[in-house]
């Protein structure tokens, strides 16, 4: 029998789904609700002192559509507007009323020492099983700088996980951005300064997008927008890839976040090195309820695969990232045509002609491979509306 039961330093997760820190884990009432519904824990939106201005803007969110699918999502908002009693009081709470859900505690303060250690040590003694150190919000707060001002920074990064570390009674992520060079670097940075382990990754600064009749643009804020962060689906191969970095450089845990919409997602997620995910933009858009999908879809897969908890997933395809120069150079693949499938639309045939390497030609109802021209670089393949191509 197969469990989604999964456990990271010490803190046991009866699934490893848990909402992001974000506008889902913004109220104490919609994360009961959301832990009442089958989540496996939540990070509290950002909790800052409560002398942090936090004045917001509307709008505040613009999407990109393809049909009606929301595909990417761009958010301009602040953090957390309850107050530090507020959440000390809920999380109490949330405790008493679902004592098996994980609660992680994001926090962020400007890079002041004591304004750190003081929120680190008011909630050492409280219900989170957890501190999550948001150095990466990418809007709003770097003007401040906070937030991706922190985290663009080898140095501040370590000496605020210092300060940290020093006063906290519980284990320490780190939140990390992918709007930075080399994300290895700020990791090793945080978990030479004793981080026990990183989120990632926080949205990637963005601008959604520019109305061509008006010439302004999203989110339209009486004709002025700013650099917002993107999530949604379309950013799943940036967090994926920097999982993947982090893994190759630490063995440190990784809360795995971005563009995770399905149990899909967090299997490959858990493939590439992280011990459990988060999800926010997708809950955003189709609400709590997603979980159930989620936790089935895995539990089915899991014992599909003969593998015994989420744990079995970690890592499984790490060692197969490599580098460029480190691949097969030897061997090639070339398209085959399922002729039954073909729709003879010559489309391929157009594309690989002006796509470089002219290998396709459509001959007396029939796509031809040249194979002393092709170079099997499987473009035809992905762009065939019927699925007719196959590389072999």
């Amino acid at each position: 029998m197969s469990t989604l039961k999964t456990s990271v330093l010490g803190i046991d997760f009866e699934n490893p789904f848990l909402l992001a820190s974000a506008p889902p884990t913004a109220k104490i009432e919609s994360i009961d609700k959301a832990f009442t519904l089958g989540w496996g824990g939540a990070v509290f939106k950002t909790i800052t002192p409560d002398d942090l201005e936090m004045i917001e803007a509307s709008p505040r969110y613009a999407t990109w559509k393809v049909g009606n699918k929301v595909c990417g999502f761009e958010n301009f908002e602040l953090l957390s507007h309850l107050t530090v009693q507020d959440w000390l009081d809920g999380s109490k709470y949330l405790r008493q009323k679902h004592p098996t859900k994980v609660q992680i505690a994001s926090i962020m303060a400007p890079v002041v020492k004591e304004k750190w250690q003081n929120l680190v040590k008011t909630f050492n003694n409280s219900a989170i099983d957890a501190f999550e150190l948001n150095f990466s919000c990418p809007h709003g707060m770097p003007e401040k700088g906070i937030g991706m001002a922190i985290g663009t920074s080898p140095e501040i990064s370590a000496m605020i996980t210092e300060w940290v570390k020093a006063v906290a009674k519980k284990p320490v992520f780190v939140k990390l951005s992918p709007n930075v060079t080399n994300i290895a670097e700020i990791a090793k940075s945080v978990e030479n300064a004793g981080a026990d382990g990183f989120a990632a990754i926080n949205t990637v600064q963005s601008l959604m997008g520019i109305d061509l009749d008006t010439f302004e643009p999203k989110p339209n804020v009486n004709g002025k927008t700013t650099y917002g962060g993107y999530s949604g689906i379309s950013v799943k191969p940036i967090g994926l890839r920097c999982v993947a970095q982090l893994r190759q450089n630490s063995q440190l845990p990784i809360l795995g976040i971005g563009g995770i919409s399905n149990w899909h997602d967090a299997a490959e997620y858990m493939c590439v090195g992280a011990d459990v995910v988060q999800v926010c933009t997708e809950v955003m858009v189709n609400g709590y309820g997603i979980i159930n999908a989620m936790k089935q879809g895995l539990l089915n897969y899991l014992e599909n695969k003969g593998f015994s908890t989420p744990m079995d997933l970690k890592n499984r395809a790490i060692n197969n990232i490599t580098a460029h120069k480190s691949l097969n150079k030897e061997k090639q693949v070339y398209p085959h045509i399922e002729d039954s499938l073909c729709a003879k639309c010559g489309k391929c045939v157009t594309i690989c002609d002006e796509s470089e390497h002219s290998a396709l030609a459509l001959i007396d109802g029939h796509i031809i491979v040249d194979k002393n021209v092709c170079v099997g670089c499987s473009l035809c393949s992905h762009i065939c509306a019927k699925s007719a191509i196959k590389m072999e």
